[in-house]
């Protein structure tokens, strides 16, 4: 019974990793419970776990192991309660739009002050002041990865495991967008607008799941066929691998050696090359794939 409902929590077994699986599901779930026994909001536990992150970000600063690992066990934590929202969320069904762009917002909050402490970390360690510039070009290229490996995600739960009744498109937030007023609903506003760019910088490097996506409302009006989501998910089985990498316990691991190392600025050096290599590599296969699916949805409409 409990290993059902820690399951009802789960995206799908597909695209979880073993920590996920093993771990931070199981916390989380745990983490999930409290939290509505306590009367907590998806998106309180989100601002909740992205303070304990940018806090494990500063003890990344100093240069002692003993500190470190004190930070990377808030990191871990932080980490399972970015997985404790959502399965809040699914607990209660209390979704809500705003969800993600928060959910987005914290992830970027915790890497930006990693990111802010290693910079201080290697000056005071007698280093140049050219490391801001490549940790801007690191973050720049861990918001694109994680973009895009995201949108890559959600059309596997969406076209191979059907957990997504449709992808959410830019064009779907501008109408909603423009409804709304800066003086009648700042907030609301700036959130819808927020929610809008991430959108569209998802679209950019993967156009033809858009695409994709367009056809398939038209002509999967009535359900997609199994034959399609077999096909799709048979296309894709090595392209699963790929979004693990770019995963948070990739990233995290990574980290944690070269933090064990006492070298975490090679942090960015792996950022800016290996990561930003296996992007190339999962945008144009994944556009590929999607060129290769076109045909197959336009038979199904006739």
């Amino acid at each position: 019974m409990q290993r059902d409902a820690v399951e009802a929590t789960y995206k799908s077994r597909e695209i979880e990793g073993f920590l996920d699986l093993h771990f931070y599901r199981k916390v989380g779930f745990q983490l999930a419970r409290f939290f509505a026994w306590a009367g907590f909001t998806p998106n309180g536990v989100t601002v909740l776990g992205t303070l304990i992150g940018i806090a494990a970000g500063h003890l990344y600063f100093y240069r002692d192991l003993a500190t470190n690992v004190v930070g990377m066990c808030l990191h871990v934590f932080a980490n399972a309660m970015d997985n404790a929202d959502g399965q809040l969320a699914r607990l209660t069904n209390r979704h809500s739009p705003s969800g993600r762009v928060l959910d987005g917002i914290g992830d970027n909050l915790i890497y930006a002050s990693v990111y802010l402490h290693l910079c201080l970390r290697y000056l005071a360690e007698g280093g140049s002041h050219g490391i801001w510039l490549v940790a801007l070009l690191a973050g720049l290229s861990h918001r694109l990865q994680s973009e895009t490996a995201e949108f890559c995600r959600d059309a596997y739960l969406r076209f191979a495991v059907g957990k997504l009744g449709s992808l959410e498109l830019s064009s779907d937030l501008r109408p909603r967008y423009k409804a709304v007023t800066w003086s009648n609903h700042f907030s609301g506003k700036l959130l819808l607008k927020l929610h809008l760019s991430y959108v569209a910088e998802q679209e950019r490097l993967c156009p033809g799941l858009v695409r994709l996506e367009e056809i398939a409302r038209r002509t999967f009006a009535a359900g997609m066929p199994q034959t399609f989501r077999d096909h799709y998910r048979q296309l894709n089985r090595v392209m699963i691998s790929l979004f693990f990498l770019f995963r948070t316990n990739t990233r995290m691991l990574l980290l944690f050696l070269l933090l064990f190392l006492a070298q975490p600025v090679w942090y960015f050096a792996v950022e800016l090359t290996a990561l930003n290599i296996l992007l190339v590599v999962l945008a144009v296969r994944q556009n590929a794939i999607c060129r290769e699916l076109e045909p197959l949805v336009t038979e199904h409409a006739h």
